[in-house]
């Protein structure tokens, strides 16, 4: 089974949208269920088709956050330096074309989130980034064209 790859604060966040799956939103869905089957024939019930449709995309949003947290590694953030580009480093990057600095943390695919500037190491740009040290130059192929990058900073 693959790992799945979280900080701490990305593990116990998933942990809380099961518990809230679970607990409150099955009892909020279980109601809307009941209170559709009140409105007479089932064949003919939209509110009830889509009463049912919303609890069964709760169920499988809770396996599925069953299953990844079951395969959760938790990356603790605990080292000040690093040496080179790896899961939880922030990369402080220069844009050769631009000249834009940009950061970004390494996080895994789960806690991706490229506008605030988490992204995965399985990413191209992440992949790309991986093992890589301080003033290197890193050219990432990616489906818009080539990034050219400078590496000025790793940091936890």
């Amino acid at each position: 089974m693959e790992r799945v790859y979280l900080s701490r604060e990305g593990y116990e966040k998933l942990m809380h949208e099961l518990e809230h799956l679970k607990i409150v939103k099955r009892k909020e869905l279980s109601a809307a269920i009941e209170h559709a089957r009140l409105l007479g024939d089932l064949k003919e019930n939209a509110e009830y088709d889509l009463a049912k449709e919303a609890s069964a995309f709760n169920e499988k949003r809770i396996h599925d956050l069953e299953n990844k947290l079951s395969r959760a590694e938790i990356i603790e953030e605990e080292r000040t330096a690093f040496d080179a580009v790896c899961l939880g480093a922030k990369v402080k990057l220069l844009d050769l074309d631009t000249s834009e600095e940009i950061q970004y943390t390494m996080v895994g695919s789960d806690e991706a989130d490229p506008a605030n500037g988490f992204i995965s190491i399985s990413s191209p740009v992440g992949k790309a980034l991986l093992g890589r040290r301080k003033d290197e130059t890193v050219d990432i192929l990616i489906p818009a064209g080539i990034l050219k990058y400078k590496i000025i900073k790793i940091s936890a």
